[in-house]
């Protein structure tokens, strides 16, 4: 819901839109956006489909740095993990990637650039976002472009079931 002030949202979950809040170095672009999260230090990461897949700006819109050149084909899903890190979910190249907050993989989980068989079950055909169970560390993909499933995985990346 919007209003005359053009703040969004309801009682005291309400927002302004900040056009142009961040600025970028010159010849930085993006295509789209595919997700935003933000660390426990207000940093906002973008992870977009642009020849900077994450481009990473402190709370006041500063550009800070950013990562994931030659690494990701087609972001799409960005959540906040354990510890400082981050689950980076490429639909592209079929992977999630949890890295650390400067982009140093961790751990990379499917085979980039292998899809598994359409409908097949088997992890991964165009994952899109992990969602983390903050009690076990345990986490989940949705597998739902090429596959319809959502698969469940050890805080340490083994698969349990699906």
């Amino acid at each position: 819901m919007s209003d005359i002030n053009g703040e969004l949202g309801e009682g005291k979950f309400r927002y302004k839109v900040s056009v142009n809040w961040e600025s970028v170095p010159p010849g930085y672009t993006w295509r789209e956006v595919a997700a935003v999260a933000a660390d426990g230090n207000d940093n906002v990461y973008v992870f977009n489909r642009g020849p900077h897949p994450m481009i990473v700006f402190d709370k006041d819109g500063n550009f800070l740095n950013s990562w994931g050149e030659d690494i990701f084909v087609n972001a799409h899903g960005l959540s906040l993990g354990p510890n400082d890190t981050l689950f980076c979910t490429d639909d592209g190249d079929h992977t999630v990637r949890q890295c650390t907050l400067d982009g140093k993989v961790l751990m990379t989980i499917g085979v980039p650039g292998r899809p598994a068989e359409y409908q097949s079950g088997e992890p991964f055909n165009r994952c899109t976002h992990v969602a983390l169970d903050q009690r076990t560390g345990d986490f989940y993909v949705s597998d739902g472009y090429g596959n319809s499933k959502i698969h469940k995985y050890s805080s340490d990346g083994k698969l349990l079931f699906s």
